[in-house]
């Protein structure tokens, strides 16, 4: 079965074909930009390029599978956006997959319980928890990290190194979500060929864009 995985949820433009079978999961082609300015521009054009890779075209695709985040509103929805597109395009399910699940596909077995944070701006992360068999226990959260309080002292992605000291944890590979990574935690659904649930962004806070106010009322003297 191959699959296009797509990610846009941290600052790394993520595509790459991965073929998945009940043995486990082989990347056959992949291109990863990290760029937090780039994931509308270059995610199309990785998406290509790592079909090529692979020696396979968008037709040869069995099914697409998309970080939903969290992550910052305008990178997530460039993802998204292009994965719903060449799903409706190429008759393909979309599988949703939480991108932190997809940092915790990839973290090496041994490592006990262990966090996965991701950088939210505005000096706050996005993270969840894992068990040792890397079952997410709790989240995902979006929050500050002086806020976070927890034992676990093992954590990925970019959020752990940027604030490792702040919470005391010995930082973990990946940093980004893989291709691999997202189908490894789709893999399941995949393999049954499940229907896909709703691609539902996983925001965990409001866009800064709002809605202007309703103009003010101006009266002549």
């Amino acid at each position: 079965m191959l699959v296009l995985a797509i990610d846009t949820s941290t600052p790394a433009v993520t595509a790459g074909v991965v073929a998945v079978d009940g043995s486990g999961v082989e990347t056959r082609g992949e291109r990863v930009t990290v760029d937090a300015r780039a994931h509308g521009e270059l995610i199309t054009p990785h998406a290509l390029a790592a079909a090529e890779a692979a020696g396979v075209t968008l037709e040869d695709l069995d099914a697409i599978v998309v970080g939903v985040g969290p992550g910052p509103f305008t990178g997530l929805r460039a993802g998204m956006a292009t994965a719903a597109a060449l799903g409706h395009a190429l008759g393909l399910p979309v599988y949703p997959v939480c991108s932190l699940d997809a940092l915790a596909a990839d973290v090496e077995p041994g490592e006990g319980a262990f966090l996965v944070l991701t950088d939210a701006r505005r000096r706050e992360v996005y993270w969840a928890a894992y068990d040792a068999a890397g079952q997410r226990t709790d989240g995902p959260h979006v929050q500050r990290p002086a806020d976070l309080e927890t034992d676990v002292k093992v954590a990925a992605g970019d959020g752990a190194l940027l604030y490792a000291e702040a919470l005391d944890v010995r930082p973990v590979e990946p940093r980004f979500p893989s291709p691999a990574g997202l189908v490894k935690a789709a893999r399941n659904a995949l393999l049954a060929k499940e229907t896909p649930a709703p691609l539902t962004p996983l925001y965990l806070r409001r866009p800064d864009a709002a809605e202007p106010a309703a103009p003010k009322r101006v009266t002549t003297p």
